[in-house]
């Protein structure tokens, strides 16, 4: 009988812990391999240990002089802002003014919203994003569009439908109870079905009214398992409306606790301008913040403060944000990273930043065990990295002398091109041609 065993042999990086604070968090095999069978990872560790391991008939594949890693985690992006990604303006309120909510208006055609989806998904795998957090609109067609796609291609995805009721144009908005009716519709048609899970979307508190903003609480305590995804003290302007719209809440981030919408497999993007009360708030309910360098940067939002989020260990991952984001290469992700940190005072080891973009995802959305690691039984998501992908790469590559040096030059001189191949549940879902 032929085994389905499938092996990968290459150099093998993935992470047992934060490298930030927890010695030989990194698993790194020079000669690696990677054993796969029924979309599940069977193994991982040196080439010479397993081999023997291989049942009669498994296939190998010799990707040498390349790196397997986890696919990349995206905890926050946005599918219906792709084609108005690069789009100028002064700021965050009239950037969504002008260009954000005229362009979602469309996704109330499933065919376009179709159409989207398919550019959308490609492009991430093209990028080595395997999983990720992503808004649809406040259409409840533009959820069923993006799932269709993603469950088709045995995806392990996470979405919802915006929940917007005031403080918008009148063609994108729901009520309160509309809002709720349609994401319970939603999560019961799609959470868990396959590799598919649903997140409860308000917009963001000033695009929500009280009523709205109670009933996803609600909804975020009647099905504890789904994941509630907003934003949350991005910019001074949206901050000060906030606060003028729930006079009652301590803070920005306060409005959502009063509401109940803090807890495990909460993901609040953004999160600049918190206090530590925020930040230990943060910790002890275990909501995320899913860190968006290049949006922070591009709309002029502000720098992500790692040293107090650090300091009261506020649960933190990756993001693009795309089409706030101006990538959705999570390597130019980690590049716009590191820089913001440098602003901050603090120099983030590349070892930090791939953890984050894979294990670190995947804590923060509880699936430790299931993805983001290459320990036995994790979902066979997987991506092949080249450090030879581009002329520059190549030969800053060859004058490399630790893994460090070899993941900060992928981290600040990668992007798409290094993405060799992306693999999902085992399997190959994209495959790059090479440079040459």
């Amino acid at each position: 009988m032929i085994s389905n065993v499938q092996a990968y042999r290459a150099s093998l990086l993935h992470f047992s812990n934060d490298p930030a604070f927890a010695e030989d968090a990194t698993q790194w095999h020079s000669d690696g391999l990677l054993v796969v069978a029924d979309g599940k990872v069977v193994a991982a560790g040196d080439y010479d240990r397993l081999l023997s391991t291989l049942p009669a008939g498994a296939m190998t594949h010799d990707w040498r002089g390349k790196i397997i890693t986890p696919g990349f985690i995206d905890t926050h992006v946005h599918y219906p802002q792709t084609d108005m990604i690069a789009s100028p303006a002064p700021g965050l309120l009239p950037w969504l003014n002008t260009y954000t909510f005229p362009t979602e208006r469309r996704f109330e055609d499933a065919a376009h919203a179709g159409e989207v989806a398919d550019f959308f998904l490609a492009e991430l795998l093209r990028n080595g994003t395997t999983t990720a957090a992503v808004y649809c609109t406040v259409h409840p067609q533009s959820v069923d569009a993006f799932f269709e796609r993603s469950d088709a291609l045995n995806l392990r995805m996470i979405a919802g439908k915006v929940m917007m009721d005031r403080n918008a144009p009148d063609f994108l908005l729901d009520t309160a109870e509309s809002s709720a009716r349609d994401t319970e519709a939603l999560i019961k048609r799609w959470h868990k079905k396959g590799r598919q899970h649903y997140a409860i979307t308000p917009r963001f508190a000033p695009t929500s009214t009280e009523a709205q903003l109670r009933l996803a609480g609600e909804l975020a305590s009647q099905y504890p398992d789904t994941y509630i995804q907003t934003h949350v003290a991005e910019n001074t302007d949206e901050v000060k409306w906030a606060m003028g719209l729930f006079p009652d809440s301590r803070s920005y981030l306060d409005i959502y606790e009063k509401r109940g919408l803090m807890r495990k497999r909460a993901l609040y993007a953004h999160c600049i301008w918190l206090d530590d009360d925020d930040r230990a708030r943060m910790a002890a309910t275990a909501s995320v913040a899913t860190v968006c360098p290049t949006s922070n940067l591009f709309l002029g939002s502000g720098l992500f403060d790692f040293i107090n989020a650090d300091k009261l260990r506020m649960p933190v991952s990756l993001a693009t944000d795309v089409g706030g984001g101006t990538s959705f290469s999570m390597l130019q992700t980690m590049n716009e990273l590191y820089k913001v940190g440098r602003m901050s005072g603090v120099h983030l080891a590349a070892q930090r930043m791939f953890y984050m973009a894979t294990l670190g995802g995947a804590r923060a959305l509880q699936l430790e065990g299931t993805i983001g690691s290459f320990a036995a039984g994790c979902d066979a998501d997987f991506i092949v990295l080249d450090p030879q992908a581009t002329p520059l790469l190549s030969r800053r590559s060859a004058t490399t002398d630790s893994l460090e040096e070899q993941l900060f030059a992928l981290a600040i001189l990668g992007d798409d091109r290094v993405i060799t191949a992306t693999y999902a549940a085992g399997e190959r879902v994209h495959q790059r041609a090479a440079w040459i």
